[in-house]
């Protein structure tokens, strides 16, 4: 069974529209990006694109146009509640509230405040909305299932903002570039009015490729069938101001289908975080795991225990990539009151999985299919589509969620059955 990759060429640099531009070039399309930004924003913004050169090279630039002449201030909290209530398909959702939480997670520990008051000005803004859920939504039209990225040229210089003028790379991205391989890419440092490369990387680019793409590598091998090249805003006579993304498929869609073990999948090596906690106030917890879900955390979840002297207690537990451990280990020391946090590491066995949409009444929901071997294995609707067409309807969520099992039974998605034509690509 095939499975898509992208590999991020932000050699020249990456920002939120670069990026964009290069998934549309690479196949996605405008009406999937338009309607997905006009789920979360409403039709306060514009998205449109355009062919242009830089460097003599072709390439697509992404156009944002704010329709409302003062665009509300907003803090994650804000945009958090605007994620969780538009009608997204639970992938693209769950990827632009992960990308806004790694952001909001770097400005806050950048500017001393907690991320759920970072207000995020221009990161904030319509058209960083537009960047981070159009980007989410072109991945999931490209039925991309894997994502890497080359190392990033950050810049070098001083740039001005609204704080007065910062060094590059700016505070948020520095932070957003911990333990990602970075460089200069210029190899000079002088203020950009001074002809220097100035900011080459933007806070709203690093999260984006920080929370979507899994490791930082060099390209890797793949048949490749598409290459997309996203343009930013400058056109400097020292080099191309792209960003490429180059899809296709790994060697491993290519061997012989094994013969043994037909539910059997490659180990995956994870880190697996834990802490001991018997003195936070239980009604915290839910937050605290939402918290680390958000960040990047393969899983998180609590364990009741018993400690010394019969204390009730929990153990939280963390699942995660190793490039992903620093932060969320911070997060932990944040958020609970543990003294100290305990690392081993596991390997996962995971189904290959996918989504398809079913409508359920009014709605649709996403349906969740694990599946081995081009066989269903796992079908479940995701519970957070089921909750928010309960309220928008005003009905029992158990009612939606039988009503969407009926659907996905109706429409061939049960254990044992092939796996779906669009999860194939």
């Amino acid at each position: 069974m095939s499975r898509r990759h992208a590999w991020i060429d932000a050699s020249a640099g990456v920002a939120g529209d670069m990026l964009l531009g290069a998934l549309l070039d690479a196949g996605a399309t405008l009406d999937a990006v338009r309607t997905a930004v006009h789920a979360v924003a409403g039709e306060t913004v514009a998205v449109s694109a355009r062919q242009v050169t830089r460097a003599g090279l072709r390439a697509l630039k992404v156009d944002v146009t704010a329709l409302v002449a003062e665009p509300p201030a907003r803090t994650w909290r804000d945009v958090r509640a605007m994620l969780g209530r538009a009608a997204l398909p639970e992938p693209v959702r769950r990827n632009a509230v992960a990308v806004f939480a790694r952001l909001a997670e770097a400005e806050a520990r950048v500017h001393g405040v907690t991320p759920d008051d970072v207000h995020f000005h221009e990161v904030g803004a319509l058209d960083a909305i537009a960047d981070v859920v159009g980007s989410c939504a072109a991945l999931h039209d490209l039925a991309v299932t894997t994502v890497s990225a080359g190392p990033v040229a950050l810049g070098s210089g001083s740039i001005r903002t609204r704080h007065g003028r910062l060094p590059v790379p700016a505070p948020a991205v520095a932070e957003l570039a911990r333990g990602w391989q970075v460089s200069a890419g210029d190899g000079k440092w002088q203020p950009a009015s001074a002809g220097g490369g100035g900011e080459l990387a933007t806070p709203t680019g690093m999260a984006l490729l920080r929370t979507l793409a899994e490791v930082c590598e060099p390209l890797p091998p793949m048949t490749l069938d598409t290459v997309g090249v996203g343009a930013g805003g400058r056109d400097p006579a020292d080099h191309a101001n792209v960003v490429r993304v180059l899809l296709g498929l790994p060697p491993e869609n290519e061997a012989p289908a094994p013969t043994a073990a037909p539910m059997s999948a490659a180990p995956e090596a994870l880190l697996l975080l834990e802490a001991n906690v018997d003195d936070l106030d239980p009604r915290l917890w839910p937050g605290v795991l939402d918290g680390l879900l958000g960040l990047g955390a393969a899983d998180a979840w609590l364990t009741p225990i018993l400690m010394k002297k019969g204390r009730p207690a929990h153990v939280l537990s963390v699942l995660c990539r190793a490039g992903d451990a620093d932060l969320l280990r911070e997060r932990i020391f944040r958020d609970t009151s543990t003294l100290g946090i305990r690392q081993s590491a596991p390997e996962r066995v995971a189904l290959a999985r996918g989504f398809v949409e079913v409508a359920v009444g009014e709605g649709r929901i996403a349906v969740k299919l694990g599946h081995a071997d081009g066989v269903l294995v796992q079908v479940m609707p995701e519970f957070a589509d089921v909750a928010a067409l309960a309220r928008r309807t005003g009905r029992a969520e158990r009612a939606v969620l039988q009503e969407a099992l009926a659907a996905a039974a109706s429409a061939g998605l049960v254990a044992g059955a092939e796996v779906p034509a669009e999860l194939e690509s």
